[in-house]
């Protein structure tokens, strides 16, 4: 039982490095169960949804070893089963990953439906069991429970159109594809770039994964992957909320270990608003000093706008002069936030999938409780922007995707400590 305390108000200076990418681990943790051999994962972040996977990886008889705080190996030789049980998966939203990666193994998985991050909305899989099926694969859905099987023992190649764009449908569906018999091409893909480093951290096993980072994904299926190293990307996300974060207080801050060219769709919002932004080989300086000026932002697909930046941006333009309309078109009621915000002072409407948000000159330290990862990455971008001291519950969302946040934070110059509140004072928070 802890929360965060904040004392904001002071702009950031210093540099930080970025962790390896929640989004790309998460993929590839659960990868890891179709290769034969010892596999050697590099930047790995250190965050809870990582470790929880790593947990189910070991319950399904898989050995895992950190060989340093950063890097991993995985054997999965000896697996004993493809049951993922609910109360592990009911803790990490990508542990439905877990079906293509045993699908492609055994032929066969028995996954209880994710958990993680509630946006007050719905996190459909439909897609997921659309392609699926196009690959042989009986699904039915009980209890709570995916239980799947394709008949012949092992998926077969299919020509797959996703009625959307899906990150999570993309991931599964190569995956199941990557151990199947023929060609599989996934039509509408997503591109985001932990799909293009799924894709590479298989073909470095062996697979054949053709068009990742366009829209059409080619997987000719191969007899088996084995073991081998890989380094996870930089984390997009991350790097963005500590740009978003320079953005708020002022100040000057190198954002180290990144690529820059995955950081333009943020970067030019960024720069919109009056920030300067500086590329330096594999980091970007970011620097504020005048005021923020107003922008309109709509979330999309890759390379679009990320809808896992809209929260972070909402908080930056909560100081921005004049007006400023943020759609997301990605998820619907990713906006409760909004009323943690209110609380500092910032002038927001919601209506659907828009917010309208007023600038304010500044924003006051409050209580605030973190309704989900991103939601609670921006109230920490809040709090260090706002005058005065803010509490945030609930922490334990944000360290399901970002590394060392108060040492990081720190070595930018910001004020923030983590002190253990007693469960009734988190319970009356909750209530509140």
């Amino acid at each position: 039982m802890t929360k965060y305390m904040i004392e904001g108000g002071r702009p950031l200076f210093g540099e930080l490095h970025i962790s390896g990418a929640k989004n790309a681990a998460v993929a590839i943790i659960p990868a890891a169960l179709m290769v034969s051999g010892p596999c050697r994962i590099e930047n790995i972040p250190q965050i809870s949804d990582v470790a929880l996977l790593l947990g189910i990886l070991r319950d399904l008889g898989a050995n895992v070893r950190y060989l340093n705080p950063h890097t991993v190996e995985i054997d999965s030789t000896h697996l004993r089963n493809g049951r993922v049980p609910y109360e592990s998966a009911r803790r990490c939203r990508a542990s439905y990953y877990m079906l293509g990666a045993l699908l492609s193994r055994f032929g066969s998985a028995d996954v209880a439906l994710p958990g993680g991050c509630d946006f007050g909305g719905t996190r459909p899989i439909d897609q997921h069991l659309k392609g699926f099926r196009a690959l042989g694969i009986q699904v039915d859905t009980q209890s709570g429970f995916v239980m799947a099987e394709a008949a012949g023992g092992r998926p077969r190649g299919a020509s797959i159109f996703l009625d959307k764009v899906s990150v999570g449908a993309t991931i599964n569906i190569m995956l199941a594809a990557t151990l199947a018999s023929g060609m599989t091409v996934i039509e509408n893909a997503a591109k985001e770039p932990h799909i293009v480093d799924l894709a590479n951290f298989l073909n470095s096993m062996g697979a054949n994964i053709m068009g990742a980072g366009t829209d059409v994904i080619k997987v000719r299926g191969v007899d088996r992957l084995r073991g081998g190293s890989y380094s996870i990307i930089p984390d997009q996300i991350e790097a963005g909320t500590y740009m978003a974060a320079v953005a708020a207080c002022g100040g000057e801050v190198r954002i180290c270990n990144i690529i820059p060219k995955h950081m333009d769709c943020i970067t030019a919002k960024l720069v919109e608003m009056g920030v300067e932004v500086r590329e330096v080989d594999d980091s970007l300086l970011v620097s504020r000093i005048g005021p923020l000026h107003r922008t309109n932002v709509k979330t999309m697909p890759y390379p679009g706008f990320p809808t896992d930046m809209q929260p972070q941006i909402a908080a930056v333009l909560c100081l921005a002069q004049g007006t400023s309309v943020i759609t997301d078109s990605v998820w619907n009621s990713r906006f409760r936030y909004t009323d943690e915000f209110k609380r500092m002072g910032a002038q927001i409407q919601v209506d659907g999938n828009l917010a309208i948000i007023e600038g304010v000159e500044h924003l006051t330290g409050a209580q605030l409780e973190a309704c989900d990862l991103r939601a609670g990455a921006a109230m920490l971008i809040a709090a260090l922007a706002a005058h005065g001291i803010s509490e945030i519950t609930n922490i334990q969302y944000i360290e399901r995707g970002y590394e060392d946040v108060i040492g990081k934070i720190r070595s930018i110059g910001g004020h923030i400590r983590a002190v253990e509140a007693p469960e009734e004072e988190l319970s009356v928070s909750s209530a509140g």
